[in-house]
């Protein structure tokens, strides 16, 4: 079964931002698609500082928040960071959506310190996997939190899931988020959308549809 892996960004583990998600969840689900919400908690994250010194497993840095690694999982020493416990599950995942909440007209800034780190040290794990951005605020800056995350997906060549509106939901309790009509409504329609790009590609692949190849030789930092 092909799996959409959902983050959610807000340090309230069973709030708006949860909501939302799993509502995606649930229509998902109904769509013949698994899922898992990871949950970030509300531990310290380490910013990325681009010291290069990334590994297959992800970032070399596990000192901020960590856990128990799951079933499967050997990391030697009996945990895992946070961020590479994310990239191990984003190898294996087909799709992904990242869920923040809004803080001061922007996305949460451990969301944004957390996905710098997964996808400078292995942004090649997200490549021709669909992915979106949801957004839940109590008033405004939703439209410019989208805008932050859906850049990931720009620079990671992954196709962007849409909606039948932007991927907000209004509500300062996970209680009332439930209440947004609209807001439900899209995240139900962004997950059957979601499902339908899955579909799409694994019948390409199917038919035997190569992946684009993508050119990396110029680096342009200057122009003279």
């Amino acid at each position: 079964m092909m799996k959409v892996l959902m983050l959610n960004g807000s340090a309230n583990q069973n709030g708006t931002t949860f909501a939302a998600l799993s509502e995606i969840g649930r229509t998902l689900e109904q769509e013949g698609i698994g899922y898992e919400i990871f949950q970030m908690g509300g531990g310290a994250v380490r910013d990325c500082i681009g010291c290069g010194q990334c590994s297959e497993k992800g970032c070399i840095f596990g000192d901020d928040d960590r856990k128990m690694p799951q079933e499967g999982e050997n990391t030697g020493n009996g945990t895992i960071s946070l961020v590479n416990e994310f990239v191990s599950k984003a190898k294996a995942a087909d799709g992904f959506v990242f869920g923040t909440p809004v803080y001061y007209a922007h996305p949460s800034g451990r969301v944004l310190s957390f996905l710098d780190r997964v996808f400078y040290s292995s942004g090649r794990n997200f490549a021709f996997k669909p992915g979106a951005s949801v957004a839940v605020a109590r008033r405004g800056g939703t439209s410019s939190s989208l805008e932050v995350l859906d850049k990931y997906f720009g620079i990671s060549q992954m196709p962007v899931v849409g909606s039948t509106y932007w991927n907000m939901v209004y509500g300062r309790k996970g209680e009332e988020a439930v209440l947004d009509a609209e807001g439900m409504q899209t995240m139900r329609n962004l997950a059957r959308n979601m499902a339908w790009m899955l579909k799409c590609f694994e019948a390409g692949r199917e038919k035997g549809i190569a992946l684009p190849k993508a050119e990396r030789e110029s680096r342009t930092n200057f122009i003279r």
